[in-house]
């Protein structure tokens, strides 16, 4: 199609694993001249506070987001040389990745790493392996073991 590009969208958070999705994420996008979205999502129910204490909570989870969010795209520059769009988002996980994917008709695949803890696959890879409905495009789950020279042969 004429003026889009396909996007890669690769959730960060405070996994392990998610940084393994987003070289994957960076790498795919680079090699097919397209594009890469990162979303950082501040889970909803943090703040039910008094007044005030809400807002100071809110502010501090934001400059958070912003922090992992500018050492993660630094990240991408430096090894891959693809320049991130950044998406920081508020609410349930699964519904704002479906809400920005809807209004985003260019992100083509979500990527997700599966985690290698005792707890399971790690909770977004959890989350959509639960759901009731799937997601309108493809999710690639990337398995736990693989190195980012293994990443790096797949793109």
């Amino acid at each position: 199609m004429e003026g889009h590009r396909r996007k890669f969208m690769a959730v960060i958070d405070n996994t392990p694993e998610c940084s393994r999705a987003v070289h994957y994420a960076g790498r795919r996008a680079k090699n097919s001249n397209g594009g890469l979205v990162m979303v950082y999502i501040i889970p909803e129910g943090d703040f039910q506070q008094w007044l005030g204490v809400e807002e100071i909570m809110r502010a501090e989870a934001m400059e958070e987001a912003e922090t992992v969010m500018a050492r993660a795209a630094q990240t991408v520059r430096e090894t891959i040389g693809v320049e991130p769009e950044i998406v920081i988002l508020e609410g349930s996980a699964a519904q704002q990745i479906n809400t920005l994917i809807e209004e985003d008709r260019d992100i083509a695949i979500l990527v997700l790493a599966a985690g290698s803890t005792k707890e399971g696959p790690g909770p977004l890879v959890s989350m959509i392996a639960g759901r009731a409905t799937a997601f309108p495009i493809p999710v690639t789950v990337l398995p736990d073991n693989l190195t980012d020279e293994e990443i790096d042969a797949l793109c």
